[in-house]
């Protein structure tokens, strides 16, 4: 993640230039924006970090506020929002600007050592979670997605879709590196779902293993036509699971020497 901050400010004042300069100091490229809805229109290539400094009614700059709330619910462009005020006027941000929508704040007099550490963490966890693989888990029993899920999310990143057609949707959107693939689902079952992925050019390569409760020999010999990586049974422990998980991707970096 690009060490990239907006300062929006109603004014570059004393304490706003203290801030800019602490950043600077920790190789931050901060960009400071007075908060009005022209200032913030006209930015193109906007830092996905925006820190608020709160030195003036509420008021004064709702309409910037409430610009800055809709470019974070709809578009990519903004996506980590932190105030800076004292506890009223973090009270006040909240009727503008909904706090689920909000990062954090810091309240004023700033103390700028815990300001920077807080958004170094950030940045690091963020360039953290763009290192993981991507996997698909495709299953209609919503309980199995879960706990998938909940196995999958410490090393991966995991989406999921309770059937052929929505994976197929998701997949239109989102590149993936591994597709787990149930093999009994309504509609389009398992292989169904792999014909069509191998139909199309975006995911035909995409590695898919199925993930299925069914072990009888044909239900294995009717997919390898299909060239799944694996056949893996949903009754394995989950250690067994992710090992096979992680045997692939070590394999693949091999691939990619």
């Amino acid at each position: 993640m690009e060490k990239r901050v907006m300062l929006l400010c109603s004014a570059e004042t004393f304490m706003v230039n203290a801030m800019r300069k602490n950043l600077e100091d920790e190789r931050y490229q901060v960009e400071p924006v007075i908060a009005t809805v022209n200032h913030l229109s006209k930015m193109v290539n906007r830092p996905q970090i925006v820190l608020v400094y709160m030195d003036k009614d509420v008021d004064k700059i709702r309409e910037a506020l409430v610009y800055l709330k809709d470019l974070v619910t709809e578009s990519d462009d903004v996506n980590l929002v932190y105030f800076v005020g004292n506890p009223d006027d973090l009270v006040d941000v909240g009727k503008v600007f909904p706090d689920q929508l909000a990062s954090g704040s810091f309240l004023r007099p700033l103390n700028v050592k815990e300001l920077v550490e807080k958004l170094n963490n950030v940045v690091e966890s963020r360039d953290l979670e763009k290192q993981k693989k991507n996997i698909l888990v495709v299953d209609d029993d919503s309980t199995m997605l879960r706990t998938l899920k909940l196995w999958l999310s410490d090393k991966y990143k995991v989406y999921m879709a309770n059937s052929g057609v929505n994976a197929i949707s998701l997949l239109a959107k989102n590149k993936v590196d591994l597709i787990l693939l149930d093999y009994e689902m309504p509609v389009a079952n398992g292989p169904q779902v792999l014909e069509m992925l191998r139909s199309e050019p975006s995911t035909k390569d995409t590695p898919v293993m199925f993930l299925t409760a069914r072990n009888d020999k044909e239900s294995v010999l009717s997919v390898m036509d299909l060239k799944p990586e694996k056949y893996l049974l949903k009754t394995m422990p989950p250690e067994v699971l992710m090992q096979n998980i992680d045997d692939f991707f070590e394999s693949q970096k091999g691939k990619n020497l």
